[in-house]
């Protein structure tokens, strides 16, 4: 387990050309090689191999991101490798013409693999800007993404159990929070919410803590900082160290999300309906190849 973040009376010296070179030829391999990744991630990643000029605080974390940001303008990193679900934009879809629309419904068609399943499963998670580094598992098993950026809403919690009224379904909710006071209280209030609404709607609910856990940073040996001692909530936390969602190596997180998605949806249930699925597009798109003519 790795100290992070500690202050350092160290006046350190600038980095050379050659520790720039070193950083950036680390972060553009990291990143392509395991990305999407979040530019914290990165900064984990960075101090944990040792890359020269990247040291365990918050001006190490700056110079990751500044660097990043002037890898991805020239070019050398690609975008895509990069993660930040924090922002959003919403647009209507529109399209040329009714052809075009069927078209692009029927390429995009996707079939429902949970509406016979006894159970609903739901990732959430408590960083916004992790989601883009676990969507492409969850999309993969088409199973709902939470990111609630902090405390869930009372809204939020709310419809997606209300959601669910009258589908006979168990919802199984995996958490995935920072091991610190604040990330802990706030799954505690995810998990009050869910269930409080699923038995107002008799929805059966089953809550579940993913990530992050004492032993899972003892067992990774991730990073961690210092616990906060500001506030009386703060002291509540009986560890002396906290640990990020982040400092998880972003294939371990993708890997700890589908291992927890095929407890319910095995593999080889998820390639069968693929298949139904790939040959009803099919269908879909040969019907509007003749209805076109």
């Amino acid at each position: 387990m790795k100290d992070i973040f500690q202050a350092s009376p160290i006046k350190r010296p600038r980095a050379t050309k050659a520790d720039m070179e070193a950083r950036a030829q680390f972060l553009i391999e990291y990143a392509e090689e395991h990305g999407p990744v979040t530019v914290r991630g990165l900064f984990y990643a960075a101090t944990v191999a040792g890359v020269p000029g990247i040291e365990k605080t918050d001006a190490g974390y700056n110079k990751v991101q500044t660097q990043v940001l002037k890898l991805r303008r020239e070019g050398k990193m690609p975008y895509g490798v990069i993660s930040d679900g924090t922002r959003y934009m919403r647009r209507p879809r529109t399209y040329d013409g009714w052809t075009e629309a069927l078209r692009t419904t029927a390429e995009a068609y996707r079939k429902s693999l949970w509406t016979n399943h006894p159970e609903q499963v739901e990732i959430w998670i408590e960083k916004s800007a992790l989601s883009g580094v676990i969507f492409p598992v969850t999309a993969e098993y088409e199973v709902p993404l939470m990111p609630t950026g902090g405390y869930v809403s009372e809204t939020f919690a709310h419809d997606a159990v209300e959601n669910m009224r009258g589908t006979g379904q168990r919802l199984v909710v995996y958490s995935l929070y920072d091991f610190d006071r604040s990330g802990r209280d706030a799954e505690a209030s995810l998990k009050e919410k869910v269930e409080r609404f699923g038995r107002k709607y008799g929805v059966p609910v089953s809550f579940e803590p993913l990530a992050l856990t004492y032993a899972q940073v003892k067992a990774l040996d991730l990073p961690t900082r210092p616990a906060k001692r500001k506030t009386a909530a703060d002291q509540r936390w009986t560890y002396p160290f906290a640990a990020e969602l982040d400092a998880i190596p972003p294939d371990k997180l993708r890997d700890m999300v589908r291992g927890a998605i095929e407890r319910h949806l095995p593999a080889s249930e998820l390639e069968h309906l693929k298949m139904i699925e790939q040959a009803e597009r099919n269908t879909m798109l040969q019907f509007i190849g003749e209805a076109s003519l």
